[in-house]
């Protein structure tokens, strides 16, 4: 399989969007939209701030803490354990109104939602991340069990007790040097944010993430990853900067694009491939179809056999429809970054056996995803229900803050 990291702008709905693209074997498997020429590319998505509570609301068990002036964001507060707090106005009540502490954006505005955050601070590496209220040492479930138990033993005695560590799966073939020096590294900057907070004023920024590029490259695996290119000349210098201290990055090719007779996003087809990742139907080269309808409370996927044929043996045949479509529902998930329940409706098998190979199918195309994927079972109208962790304005969404600027009458 050949992958590429393609940073461009492409003209997405009359849009002039930059884009952060992997592309696998020439199809587009996940897409980040950085912004438009107006806008910066720096995402909010997790700055850490000073906030200040503007009130607790005991009914919702939360409270909403700005973070700039009007700008609320909601902290559900089973999940406070251990803030840092700059000002505390009562030491009896775990949160009130006028205290100010540290939080970090875990979720952007979504639809009529306000941002998330939380006081669980995180810094995140490409192989290790540390938490601050979750003190337990983690290490990736997709890591094999003999990498997990080294790791453990690894980082039995270095690991910080005031922090929580997690290892990623990007540390699967990383030097242990190199990790622990990423660990000593974050541990040091989480030390010095939390030391100077105390000096600082309300709505102060005390950590800005890096650009959405870089998250991007942080959060993709280097194994397998053939080259990274951009016609950018400053996102190109920044990238270079960044991969030079990264090793596994820094053995992959790095290309500026400087071709201007054929721009970049045309010769990956991008602005085509944006479209159809926004469409509703997917067709399949066996002449099957997805279609795919993300309601209010969920995702609902259907599979239908459309122009395939079906020959002598009806229930053959949509066992190969129902595993191709697996495979296809897996990148259309990650590719328009789909999360929260999904449902999906395959072509109904008649035997027990034939619908478990199925499930197996899906949990295995989902293992290449990034974001944790749990594939859940099949209930008794033959419907498969899964959930995927929740990292983000969905691709529909982002192109839709686009085209509402424009008062286009939007339609999916």
């Amino acid at each position: 399989m050949t992958a590429k990291v393609v940073i461009t702008k492409a003209d997405i709905f009359e849009n002039k969007l930059l884009l952060c693209s992997l592309i696998e074997n020439d199809k587009l498997t996940e897409v980040r939209i950085l912004g438009a020429d107006s806008d910066t590319p720096l995402p909010d998505l997790g700055n850490i701030y000073v906030g200040k509570v503007q009130r607790v609301v005991k009914n919702l068990n939360a409270a909403f803490v700005e973070i700039a002036p009007g700008m609320p964001c909601y902290l559900p507060l089973e999940h406070v354990k251990d803030p840092v707090y700059v000002k505390r106005n009562s030491g009896k009540k775990q949160l009130v109104e006028g205290d100010e502490l540290l939080v970090q954006v875990q979720r952007e505005a979504m639809k009529t939602k306000a941002p998330m955050v939380s006081t669980n601070l995180n810094r995140t590496g490409r192989y290790v991340v540390i938490t601050t209220e979750k003190k337990q040492l983690g290490i990736s479930s997709k890591l094999p069990a003999g990498t997990r138990a080294r790791w453990k033993e690894l980082l039995r005695d270095t690991k910080p007790e005031r922090y929580g560590v997690i290892i990623r799966t990007n540390a699967a073939n990383a030097d242990a040097g190199a990790v622990l020096c990423e660990l000593r590294e974050l541990t040091w900057q989480m030390d010095d944010m939390v030391s100077h907070a105390r000096n600082r004023t309300c709505f102060s920024c005390m950590y800005r993430s890096m650009p959405g590029y870089l998250a991007f490259l942080q959060n993709t695996y280097s194994a397998g990853l053939a080259e990274i290119v951009t016609d950018q000349p400053e996102i190109y210098h920044e990238i270079f900067a960044y991969c030079a201290g990264h090793e596994e990055l820094n053995r992959v090719p790095l290309r500026l694009y400087e071709d201007s007779s054929y721009p970049l996003a045309s010769l990956y087809n991008l602005n085509r491939q944006m479209e159809r990742a926004l469409a509703k139907t997917v067709f399949l080269k066996s002449g099957a179809s997805i279609v795919i309808e993300p309601t209010e409370a969920m995702t609902v996927i259907d599979v239908n056999t459309a122009k395939s044929v079906a020959g002598k043996d009806p229930q053959k045949h949509f066992k190969q429809v129902n595993r191709e479509a697996a495979k296809e529902i897996a990148r259309q998930i990650r590719l328009r970054n789909l999360s929260g329940i999904i449902i999906v409706d395959f072509i109904d098998l008649d035997r027990s056996e034939d619908q478990e190979e199925l499930l197996s199918c899906m949990r295995e195309a989902v293992q290449a995803d990034p974001v944790p994927v749990t594939v859940h079972d099949i209930t008794c109208l033959n419907l498969v229900e899964m959930t995927r962790k929740k990292t983000g304005k969905s691709l529909a969404e982002q192109v839709r803050k686009y085209r509402q600027k424009q008062g286009e009458n939007l339609d999916f």
